[in-house]
């Protein structure tokens, strides 16, 4: 059995008797012809008109298309080829298109990163923008919660505005895609915290999707500014399209919920004495603050008081300057539980995402950290895959259940009991 770590692939050799289940996606096929499932959904789209149509019902100076950034793998060599197509064809200008790269608290892409993720044609003919949280910002109002909506200039002066994203699961969020293009994607810092606050309550009560406040603050900020269309897929874990929803923010994005859903929340029957965890290799892994939601997906299918192998190469560090921050001022993982529940901050956050998990459980860590920030995220380190589970072995005495997951950052254990 192989896990991926960064660009490579470690061989896990887990006794059979060790091994509870092996927790992996129920696999759909990618699509024939994904450029033409894109096509067909711009022109058959889910509670809307077609794109042309709805271009071509507006006088278009400015129409902006959100784009994810590099820690959100997104297919735009099928997604955007299309898109652009149909803009040309309804006479917008491509002087008139921004892209406006969804960056949320994110670093903005460097040049290399850019080409890499959006193909040197687009890079080089188009204008990008890159989201800052933390200026050029419009205040649009607030919502029933109290939070005050701030998005950035460019897309509240848009003419037009077109989403695209990935459907997948999301720890906080319930999934991914639609609404998030805009909040957290394009929202100021103070208005992404105040979303973020819920959280704790959150990963404490995990809610039905329609009553997460998460996602119920998101659909309303995202209304707010009001989205004309969105393009989103669902990716199977080799990355390939398998499902296309196009259309209005609400309708077309709960359409690919069920297949997401379908592919990657696992049953369980029961906790284990271990999890083996991969967060998926890159750019899943490229730091602590992406990778942590394999962490969290496994903390779910593991008892009080277990243990938790984690490979995650994290060539970035931990990736966020207040969440190494906390990790730096925490003398204990209480701390950062105490600290996010007297005022919520994004960075901290993700403090208090792995401070949950240590608190209960021992958690070993590969990766490229050394052991110095290894063991200040109250974490252990181990040299290889095959020393961490001699550890196992020797702190278990060869008794104990573990489950296996190589895609951690996609498949979500979801506990039923049985009858």
């Amino acid at each position: 059995m192989l896990l991926k770590y960064g660009r490579e692939k470690f061989s896990l050799d887990l006794p059979k008797e060790n091994l509870l289940k092996v927790l992996k996606a129920a696999e759909k096929a990618g699509l024939e012809d994904p450029l033409k499932a894109v096509e067909h959904s711009l022109k058959e789209p889910i509670a809307s008109k077609a794109l042309n149509e709805l271009l071509k019902e507006k006088k278009i100076e400015k129409l902006v298309i959100v784009v994810n950034d590099v820690s959100r793998y997104t297919p735009y060599e099928y997604m955007l080829p299309p898109i652009l197509e149909t803009l040309k064809k309804a006479g917008v200008k491509k002087e008139a298109i921004t892209f406006l790269v969804a960056t949320g608290v994110h670093d903005a892409h460097s040049e290399a990163q850019n080409r890499e993720i959006f193909g040197d044609e687009i890079h080089e003919n188009y204008t990008f923008h890159h989201h800052d949280c933390d200026g050029e910002l419009v205040e649009l109002g607030s919502l029933n919660t109290g939070n005050k909506v701030k998005i950035n200039k460019l897309a509240v002066e848009a003419d037009f505005i077109i989403t695209t994203g990935v459907i997948l699961p999301h720890y906080m969020a319930g999934f991914s895609g639609g609404r998030k293009s805009i909040l957290p994607g394009i929202a100021g810092r103070e208005t992404i915290e105040n979303n973020h606050a819920n959280m704790v309550k959150v990963m404490a009560e995990n809610p039905p999707l329609a009553e997460n406040p998460i996602n119920q603050e998101m659909f309303a900020g995202a209304e707010l500014l009001g989205v004309d269309f969105i393009v989103n897929v669902v990716t199977n874990s080799k990355r390939e399209i398998v499902k296309v929803v196009s259309g209005d923010l609400r309708e077309a994005w709960s359409a690919g919920i069920d297949s997401s859903a379908e592919m990657y929340e696992v049953e369980i029957t029961e906790k284990a004495d271990a999890a083996i965890v991969s967060s998926g290799g890159f750019p899943r892994d490229i730091n602590v603050y992406q990778a942590q939601k394999a962490l969290d997906h496994a903390d779910h299918a593991v008892k009080k008081g277990g243990t938790i192998i984690w490979v995650a190469e994290c060539t970035e560090g931990l990736g966020e300057e207040r969440f190494e921050r906390w990790m730096n001022e925490a003398e204990k993982p209480e701390d950062n539980i105490a600290r996010i529940k007297e005022k919520f901050l994004i960075g901290g956050h993700k403090a208090y995402a792995i401070s949950k998990v240590v608190k209960d459980k021992e958690v070993i860590l590969l990766s490229a950290l050394s052991k110095p920030q290894t063991e200040n995220m109250f974490l252990k380190k181990k040299k290889s895959l095959a020393e961490a589970l001699n550890y196992l072995e020797e702190k278990y005495q060869g008794n104990y259940k573990a489950y296996v997951m190589p895609q951690g950052s996609l498949t979500v254990p979801i506990l039923k009991y049985e009858d």
